[in-house]
Order: C-alpha cells, then sequence, then structure tokens
C-alpha cells in the first residue's frame, strides 16, 4: 500500500484531522444534545460531549478515500516497476476497502443510534453478527477471481472439515469478539482507545516485519485517527467516543488482524504454526477483561451485556489507584504481551514458541492478582450498556 515515509505522512495526517474534527465535536455536540449524562455506574459528573466515534471515522474514510484517489492517479502516470507494483497491489484491495468502510459504516451509524437512545444488547450483537458474516462471505465470494481479497483465518482447516464453513465461523467469532472486547473496555478515560493504539502499534510494527505492505499502512492511518481523538480523551477528558466509536475500533483492529499473514515469507503452517496466536497475545488484555466480566455478570444471573463496575479498571481503582494510573497500567501491561507477539513470528523453535506463551500467561496472572479486590455489589438499576 505504502512504504517508508508514506507510512508517517498517513498517519500524521490521519492525526491532524482527527485532532481537529475531535475539537469540532467537543464544540457541536453539546449543541445538538449529543452528550452523555451521569448515571449510576458512570464516573462523571457532569454531561459529557459525545461524538469522537464521528472524528475517528470520519478521518479514517476520509483519509483512505484519499489515498486510494492518489493511487489510482499515481498508477496513471508512474513510471517506475516498483511503485507500479505498489500502486496495482493496493488497487486490487480497493473492493475490500469499499465493502470493509460500508460494514464499518453500518456498525457506526448503529453505534450513533445507540449512543442516542441505548439499543438492546442481543439487537446490538445480532447486527454486528449479520454485518461481520455479509462482509465474510462477499470476500469469500470475491476470492474466487481475486485470492489476495479473502478474508479468512484457519484457511489450512479448508481441506479437513468440508470447505471453508468453519473457517469463516471462527473469522465471525473473532472480529464480533474484539468488537465487544473494545466496547467493553471503554469504561474510563482514555482507556480503550489508549489500548487500541498500543495493539494497533504492535501489529503495525508486525506487520512491516513480515511486509504485510497494506496492513500496515491501514494501521498507521488507523493509529492516526485514534490519538488524534486520545489527545482530547486522555483523563480528564473533554470528549468520548460512544459506541459509535468503541465499536469502530474493535471492528477495524478484528479485521486487520484477520487480513495479516503473520508467517514471514519464508516459512509455512507446518514448521511455525505458532505464529498465528500473534493477535491473541497482543489482544490478551482486552480478551481477558470481555471474558471475565462476562463470567461474572452471568454468575450473577445477569445478562453479559449489562453494564456495571466489574472492569480491570474499576477494580484498580477500587484498590487505591487514581484512574490515570489504572488507564497507565493497563497500557503498560497491553505493550507487555504486544512486544512478545511481535516476536513471535520471527521465533524458529517450538521452545521459543512456547516462552512466549508462557510470558503472556505470567503477565495476565498479575492482572488476575491485581484484581484481587472485593466485587462491587450488584447495581439496583439495570443499565444494557457495557
Amino acid at each position: 500500500m505504502m512504504s517508508g515515509w508514506s507510512f508517517f505522512f498517513a498517519g500524521g495526517l490521519s492525526f491532524l484531522l482527527s485532532l481537529v474534527l475531535t475539537r469540532v465535536m467537543i464544540w457541536v455536540s453539546p449543541k445538538i444534545g449529543f452528550v452523555d449524562k451521569p448515571g449510576h455506574r458512570k464516573i462523571h459528573a457532569n454531561p459529557k460531549p459525545l461524538g469522537g466515534g464521528v472524528a475517528i471515522f470520519w478521518t479514517m474514510a476520509l483519509v483512505v478515500g484519499t489515498v486510494v484517489a492518489a493511487t489510482a492517479f499515481m498508477q496513471s502516470v508512474s513510471a517506475t516497476h516498483q511503485a507500479f507494483a505498489l500502486q496495482q497491489g493496493l488497487w486490487q484491495q480497493v473492493p475490500l476497502i469499499v465493502a470493509m468502510g460500508l460494514a464499518t459504516l453500518a456498525l457506526h451509524v448503529m453505534g450513533l443510534c445507540d449512543d442516542r437512545r441505548a439499543m438492546g444488547p442481543y439487537s446490538k450483537l445480532l447486527i454486528q453478527l449479520g454485518v461481520t458474516a455479509a462482509l465474510v462471505i462477499a470476500m469469500e465470494l470475491l476470492a474466487q477471481h481475486t485470492p489476495s481479497l479473502r478474508l479468512r483465518v484457519l484457511t489450512t482447516l479448508d481441506a479437513h472439515v468440508g470447505g471453508p464453513w468453519l473457517s469463516i465461523v471462527v473469522t465471525v467469532m473473532w472480529i464480533a469478539a474484539i468488537t465487544n472486547a473494545f466496547n467493553f473496555l471503554d469504561n474510563m478515560d482514555g482507556l480503550s482507545a489508549g489500548v487500541a493504539v498500543v495493539c494497533a502499534t504492535a501489529f503495525f510494527v508486525a506487520a512491516v516485519s513480515i511486509g504485510q505492505i497494506f496492513v500496515a499502512g491501514a494501521l498507521s492511518i488507523f493509529i492516526g485517527a485514534v490519538l488524534g481523538f486520545l489527545v482530547w480523551n486522555f483523563t480528564p477528558s473533554r470528549i468520548f467516543m460512544g459506541d459509535s466509536g468503541s465499536l469502530v475500533l474493535g471492528f477495524v483492529l478484528g479485521v486487520l488482524t484477520v487480513k495479516t499473514t503473520f508467517l514471514p515469507e519464508d516459512a509455512n503452517f507446518q514448521t511455525q504454526w505458532w505464529a498465528v496466536l500473534a493477535p491473541v497475545i497482543v489482544l490478551a488484555v482486552p480478551l481477558y477483561d470481555l471474558v471475565v466480566v462476562s463470567i461474572i455478570r452471568l454468575s450473577r444471573g445477569h445478562s453479559p451485556f449489562r453494564g456495571d463496575t466489574n472492569h480491570f479498571s474499576h477494580r484498580l481503582v477500587a484498590r487505591g489507584m487514581s484512574r490515570r494510573t489504572a488507564v497507565l497500567c493497563i497500557y503498560l501491561v497491553s505493550a507487555a504481551t504486544s512486544i512478545a507477539a511481535i516476536v513471535l513470528p520471527q521465533v524458529r523453535s517450538e521452545l521459543g514458541a512456547l516462552l512466549i506463551v508462557i510470558q503472556t500467561l505470567l503477565v495476565l496472572g498479575v492482572v488476575l492478582i491485581l484484581e484481587q479486590h472485593p466485587l462491587p455489589q450488584p447495581e439496583l438499576e439495570d443499565d444494557q450498556r457495557p
């Protein structure tokens, strides 16, 4: 998609545009009543502008559109073989870019509706699964003519379980899990956006190291857009992203992890199968929080989508940390697992891969110890928002 300084240019452009659009939303949102009001489990005392998700989504849409348009122009005038090859590679991905953009727009609009008036959690989940399944299946159909458009994990299973359907189901469930993990994580100033930047940076480094130029370019735009918002969202925040932003963050990251081939070019699945664990290790902390909070809610007879204060971040604050310190702590824990995942695709032995997995489990063990604080009592008011 891009190379060298092009990554920094795209990321910088995305950052500046997001910075400006988020500031605009801080001004516009209260005027149109698009605010998040304090509630029984909300940690802010005054209404807070929503609309950060609008800035993030439209920043990515505008920058990606600009890159595609510039590539189309350069392809018509390029004289070098290398430049033409890069542009041609991006041009082949345009159907994926368009389909992914439409799917992200659908979730963004759903999030806006939910931010305005809370939707039922299961209707939201059904829409997520439907949109994700439509994207994966559409790319599978197009991949019959252009294999590079395929959007599935574990394609090696196709020869053993009667076709691609198991892979499609696993892919849809993975993307939906990451989408909801970042939605759940959006419970404290700067938390979901900051963890998204940490994880995306790890994926960016891994993508560059194994030559996944298209994914690296998309991640640079994503990182810039989220960082521009984070300037205004880090504690004490001046704006929230809302579901219209957190759903976009998780969905885009989920799709890009599927699109990335974590195996180096000179390796094969049989000899370095552990490389596919890289996204799980990078996203270990968001996934851990999703699983633990869901188990707690289910054990109390509640919906896993019912909002409460049992998240890792809330437990850290309950142990005496300030909100800023708790958020920074989670950043560092996420970075610790992410760094290990960057190395994983380059590991040549099962022992080395095992050590990285053990290291990740030890980091999660530290998280488990830090979480050992009495659980808050169930709230009297039932709020459906995670």
